[in-house]
């Protein structure tokens, strides 16, 4: 007798939650430390209704989870991200929407494709934003996770805008770009810290490719256009919408923040894709890039983090200004993912790199925190223990902290045992150690994709 195979994006800790609640008091194993004092949210994929068809975890409609942290206390709340395609779905009470994997939709009288907002955050100008990089970034009332709508900036926004956002954290400016399927392919554009939306350049790469992250260091932006292309014609005909070109280079385009097509310099390097990259700065003649690298990119497929070419270590570039020379190379084999740094010092050299450890499973999960010391290679791990996976956490600085590790990384981690989800709070100074306090949530909080850190002082000026 034949058996249904299980969709892995649709069963255990990734199968969706549909209740909205809110609990002001939540048990704490340990102690939050008093000067750790803001809200952790996190977003994900989260369908409000069965999928039609094949289901991929892109697909799913923006859940945010959110744990607010003061006096030693903590509370949580999630809400889904009211988009347009959300409030159209809820009103019919079904999915309307086909996914990723499927043939385009030509009878959909509202459109192809619905922006789900579900991939990551970004604080910016006293406003969180809740980001899916095929469309507009949608505005929340940061307190409830409330959601007031699409964010267009006056509408010059004319571009899908990146789930990876830069801020600089000195000039306060955010750099942003956006890819589509037709030409231009890419565009750049820089919001001033007053989130006033000032140019947009468009950029000249030859197809069009899948260009999730991007970096910034002080004086430069730097792009992806690597070999994992779309084809949308293919699509049409039941074929993959995105192939790994193994055949082709890896272009890396390096150009001043306030230039534009005429001035960027492009660099050559083997064929990859680097899915995020964990931060880049300048270095005498030589802009420096770190992040991960996959050799292969079946992105659209279950993701089979076993298979070699799916693994991700953290590499380095060197791109020398002066000649044009670029030097690749492995940090480390260990197979990683969500690379974050202290973002206070994002677009400059830092001595250490976090990360995500890729756990020996079939599907995408992540085992354990790493801390690199990258000026000598050494790194140090925190395990999160037996079933227990976690996923995306950010890095939050202790207020007046000098150290560029003073502070704390925090993650959701769910315990597969137990069934149970928790804010997992590790010590970045002592990350070998016991966490200094877990957070326990009354409601599975499934895996998701990208979090963000709104301090106290952000809480207070935001929208």
């Amino acid at each position: 007798m034949a058996t249904t195979q299980v969709n892995p994006f649709l069963d255990g800790n990734f199968a969706p939650v549909r209740k909205e609640i809110s609990t002001n008091t939540l048990q704490v194993i340990g102690e939050l430390p008093p000067d750790l004092s803001g809200m952790f949210v996190r977003n994900g994929p989260n369908p409000q209704w069965t999928p039609i068809g094949q289901y991929h975890w892109f697909d799913g409609d923006g859940m945010l989870h959110g744990v607010r942290i003061s006096n030693g206390r903590a509370a949580y709340r999630n809400r889904y991200v009211r988009t347009k395609g959300w409030k159209i779905e809820n009103e019919a009470g079904r999915a309307i929407w086909t996914g990723l994997l499927e043939p385009p939709q030509k009878d959909n009288r509202h459109g192809q494709s619905k922006n789900t907002a579900n991939t990551a955050l970004v604080w910016h100008a006293g406003q969180l934003l809740a980001l899916w990089e095929g469309g507009a970034p949608h505005a929340i009332k940061v307190s409830e996770l409330k959601t007031i709508g699409e964010y267009t900036y006056n509408g010059k926004l004319v571009s899908a805008m990146t789930a990876h956002p830069k801020v600089d954290p000195i000039t306060g400016e955010m750099m942003f770009f956006g890819y589509g399927f037709t030409p231009p392919y890419l565009q750049y554009s820089v919001v001033s810290p007053q989130g006033e939306l000032l140019q947009t350049e468009p950029i000249d790469i030859p197809t069009a490719v899948m260009m999730h992250d991007f970096a910034i260091t002080e004086d430069y932006t730097i792009f992806m256009d690597l070999p994992l292309t779309f084809n949308t014609k293919s699509k049409k005909r039941g074929e993959p919408l995105m192939m790994f070109e193994r055949d082709k280079p890896s272009r890396f385009g390096i150009v001043p923040r306030y230039g534009n097509n005429s001035n960027i310099r492009w660099f050559e390097s083997s064929a990859c894709f680097v899915p995020h990259t964990l931060n880049a700065y300048e270095e005498g003649d030589e802009v420096v890039l770190i992040g991960c690298r996959m050799q292969d990119a079946g992105l659209l497929e279950p993701v089979q983090s076993n298979q070699q070419g799916s693994l991700r270590p953290l590499y380095q570039w060197r791109f020398n200004i002066n000649n044009g020379s670029v030097l690749e190379q492995m940090l480390d084999e260990v197979p990683i993912e969500f690379p974050r740094v202290n973002e206070q010092l994002l677009g400059q050299k830092t001595q250490y790199g976090y990360t995500a450890r890729v756990a020996n499973n079939p599907v995408l999960l992540f085992d354990a925190l790493i801390k690199y010391d990258l000026s000598n290679g050494e790194s140090q791990t925190h395990e999160f223990g037996q079933g227990r996976y976690g996923g995306d956490f950010v890095f939050v600085p202790r207020p007046g902290a000098t150290a560029e590790d003073d502070g704390w990384l925090v993650t959701f981690v769910h315990d597969t045992t137990e069934d149970t989800s928790e804010l997992v709070v590790v010590s970045a100074q002592d990350i070998t150690g016991e966490p200094v306090a877990r957070v326990l949530i009354p409601q599975r909080v499934p895996y998701g994709f990208h979090g963000a850190w709104v301090s106290e002082e952000q809480l207070r000026a935001s929208v």
